[in-house]
């Protein structure tokens, strides 16, 4: 077998993930994007006036998971956040996007997604 139909095989909706049952529209979630591979929802604890999160519909770990065949899958995900951020008026004064990786990195829901933070100054280093 290849690498991504490896990948694929391990990739199957996860019941116990709060995502996998949001894209499966269990739990209800404030959607601003959906599309065939992406959705991306309003934060539930937003930490800028705009945050919203962008995450496959396949379930994916975290980033740690990547392969180079999920190529085209990132790039529709960050085209999404780009597309979003340029509707909202982000592009100006700048945004930032950014994905936890385990707990030390700040990841609270094992499935992949990135952050779309915008509408205030980010500090660097972040926490």
């Amino acid at each position: 077998m290849n690498d991504r139909a490896d990948a694929v095989s391990n990739r199957a909706a996860d019941p116990a993930c709060l995502f996998c049952r949001i894209v499966a529209g269990e739990i209800p979630a404030a959607r601003v994007h959906e599309d065939d591979v992406v959705i991306a929802i309003r934060d539930i604890a937003p930490r800028a006036p705009t945050h919203v999160l962008f995450l496959p519909r396949e379930h994916i770990a975290s980033a740690a998971e990547l392969t180079p065949a999920d190529g085209p899958m990132l790039g529709r995900l960050f085209g999404a956040a780009a597309a979003f951020a340029r509707a909202e008026g982000l592009t100006d004064a700048g945004y930032r996007m950014v994905t936890n990786v385990g707990e030390w990195g700040g990841q609270t829901v094992g499935h992949l997604h990135v952050h779309l933070l915008g509408g205030r100054s980010m500090a660097w280093p972040p926490g």
